[in-house]
């Protein structure tokens, strides 16, 4: 782990290439993949080498781009037209059907092409200069909209913690991985909570010479399947960034409310209460229904339990928040109902890949060891629905969105 690093997406706008970072191999390995066609990013987000809503489109785009260059200054295969360079962009969409930026990333460039070339016209320098541009701005306007987002859920958090008048300690659990890893850099709701930790810690509070009301004291990432994300990618950069924490399994989350914010009883010495339950989006639809790693449903099932029959005073409730920039919204599509969820190999669930570590702490080669009876059937979503109605606020890079006195999102 002597080579950390948080850039998920190297692209050379002079060279015009690209390398990604094959999370699959993180945390025990830093290992970048060259992407040198749409094919290449097929793969990669199939195979979750890449993964995060706003990552894979920027590495969509910036895909259609190198090939598009290729193309043009190389020859590659001969020219193409502008058809079925469409075509190709229809198919890298399948990649990965439950997240919208992808397809939201795609659809523009199309739009940009059609606009400007006949579909029987050559791909030319200036169809690349076009996608070029248009990737450029797409990852630098999700780096800029990433810190919004942070500002936006640290001035919720304040004006929440602030009108139940709590004070003290407060933790933040978050389910799979949307940091750096998952965008262009910072994060969406792992961003949030770098955000939080840099004005609300007492580290914080020390730098300024202000004592504080309350503030960020723990961090509960769970572990997250499918590839347990959260296990290896959240907590790697929590570590990376000094940000105190502590991980759990997926099926521990109601015990752990249950021990902190019921009982007052410290875990691990640590006994602030989970005050909020923060996670990203691949997709959120017109009436604020969100798709979200498995799993995401059930913590905002868990929460209003306890909310309804717990935790009855409002300083003790638990806001649970959906972190995503507006590419993420989909009004096209009125419910959650209607989202297309993935669903991964059952081998991910009867076995496990990773390295052999060694009692000196080195790390051997990767092995697969099978966890579960062979040949059993098997049920692996990568993805569930949160219902509106159990999300307390939707923040995004314009402001934290919350519902109307009669229970709904207004996100057009």
């Amino acid at each position: 782990m002597s080579n950390r690093t948080l850039q998920a997406i190297k692209f050379n706008k002079d060279q015009v290439s690209l390398d990604i970072l094959d999370q699959l191999l993180l945390p025990y390995s830093t290992v970048y993949i060259p992407i040198r066609s749409i094919e290449d990013a097929y793969q990669a987000i199939k195979l979750m080498q890449v993964r995060g809503a706003p990552a894979i489109a920027i590495v969509g785009a910036f895909a259609i781009t190198v090939e598009t260059f290729g193309y043009v200054k190389n020859n590659i295969n001969g020219r193409i037209t502008i058809g079925q360079l469409t075509d190709k962009i229809d198919y890298l969409v399948t990649s990965r059907p439950t997240a919208v930026n992808l397809s939201n990333a795609c659809d523009d460039i199309k739009n940009l092409l059609v606009l400007q070339f006949q579909s029987t016209d050559k791909v030319s320098e200036s169809t690349f200069k076009s996608i070029l541009d248009y990737s450029v701005k797409l990852y630098e306007d999700d780096l800029s909209n990433n810190f919004k987002i942070g500002e936006n859920g640290l001035k919720y958090i304040i004006e929440t913690l602030t009108s139940q008048q709590f004070k003290g300690p407060f933790s933040i659990m978050t389910i799979c991985n949307t940091g750096s890893l998952a965008t262009s850099g910072h994060g969406t709701a792992l961003g949030i909570i770098r955000t939080v930790y840099q004005k609300l810690s007492k580290e914080a509070a020390e730098a300024d010479g202000k004592p504080l009301d309350f503030w960020l004291d723990h961090v509960y990432p769970c572990e997250t399947r499918p590839y347990n994300q959260g296990a290896k990618l959240t907590t790697y950069e929590l570590n990376y960034e000094n940000i105190p924490f502590t991980l759990i399994c997926d099926n521990m989350v109601s015990s752990l409310i249950g021990s902190l914010n019921d009982k007052k009883k410290a875990i691990k010495q640590v006994n602030a209460p989970i005050k909020f339950i923060i996670a990203g989006a691949d997709r959120i639809v017109k009436n604020g229904d969100s798709a979200n790693k498995i799993g995401t449903y059930q913590l905002s099932t868990i929460a209003n339990y306890f909310n309804t029959n717990k935790l009855n005073e409002g300083k003790n409730q638990i806001k649970f928040i959906i972190a995503a920039p507006r590419t993420t919204i989909d009004l096209k599509t009125e419910t959650g109902d209607a989202i297309v969820i993935e669903e991964r190999p059952g081998k991910e669930l009867t076995s496990l890949n990773g390295p052999v570590l060694a009692s000196n702490g080195t790390v051997g080669d990767k092995l697969t060891v099978g966890i579960a009876t062979p040949g059993i059937s098997v049920w692996n979503p990568a993805f569930d629905v949160t219902p509106h109605e159990l999300i307390d606020c939707i923040v995004t890079e314009d402001l934290p969105i919350l519902k109307d006195q009669l229970g709904n999102f207004n996100l057009g």
